[in-house]
């Protein structure tokens, strides 16, 4: 039996000791974590489990390619289905619950390269992150601003150069659980 996405975290928060047996506990993630072993800031609210700051988690996963029309007849030869391509330089493919893109220009940067998303429920979040990236010892490589595909989105490089692209997109579906679905 599959558990709904706040149950599974209550599941492994109660599997490292971090949320205690209790039912009572399990059934009301959102009064909070219990147990002496929880790592200090975990948190669970509206079934999100948030380790305090930016939410855990990665949104996409998108490469840089040369020819988008041999990189999409690669993954489909691969079996993958139902890419979104909304013009000549991306496409997108779900990926369980998160998205794998292909793009010819890659945020400016070039092909070949990688670029990681994070996607919030919120314009306002957007900045919030790339603040909290750059109190964290990050380098914002792209300040938040407007997007020409109707979103908003900045963008931060952690330490060692790894570019994330933070992003509000209300085409795509942020689920509770952080699962993304175009």
């Amino acid at each position: 039996m599959a558990c709904p996405p706040a149950d599974l975290a209550a599941v492994r928060l109660r599997r490292f000791g971090w949320l205690g047996g209790g039912s009572a506990e399990f059934a009301d993630l959102d009064a909070g974590l219990a147990g002496p072993r929880r790592p200090q800031g975990v948190t669970a609210v509206g079934g999100r489990v948030s380790m305090g700051g930016v939410e855990q988690r990665i949104s996409s996963v998108t490469l840089g390619v040369t020819d988008l029309a041999r990189a999409r007849a690669f993954y489909e030869a691969l079996g993958w289905r139902g890419a979104q391509q909304p013009d000549d330089e991306v496409c997108f493919f779900q990926a369980g619950g998160m998205v794998f893109g292909l793009w010819t220009a890659l945020g400016g940067h070039g092909a070949p390269g990688i670029e990681l998303a994070h996607n919030v429920r919120a314009e306002a979040e957007v900045d919030a992150v790339l603040a909290e990236a750059a109190r964290a010892g990050g380098t914002v490589r792209r300040p938040a601003g407007r997007a020409d595909w109707g979103g908003y989105t900045g963008a931060f490089a952690d330490p060692d150069g790894y570019v994330w692209e933070v992003a509000h997109n209300p085409a795509w579906t942020l689920a509770a659980d952080g699962s993304v679905w175009i």
